[in-house]
């Protein structure tokens, strides 16, 4: 899991890249596509949450693994195992 603190441009996938760990798929920070048959960032928000501006109250929203993403997983898996 990765949390934002500024909300800062590329923050994620820049920090992620001054580790050794790019973002799969992430041409400009390092990220190696032609591995993979990902046609876009090895990226997803699965969990949005902040206070709402006017009443304060807490918003909450998940969202599910894309399809595109859990077939890059599965290969992986499979990948490994053989």
């Amino acid at each position: 899991d990765v949390e934002l603190e500024t909300g800062r441009t590329h923050q994620i996938r820049v920090h992620l890249s001054s580790i050794g760990n790019p973002v799969v798929g992430d041409e400009i920070y390092g990220g190696n596509r032609k591995n993979f048959t990902l046609r876009r960032q090895f990226l997803h928000a699965s969990k949005l949450c902040f206070e709402h501006p006017r009443n304060g109250s807490i918003c909450e929203f998940e969202s599910p693994l894309p399809d595109d993403l859990k077939n890059v997983l599965a290969d992986l898996d499979e990948n490994e195992k053989s």
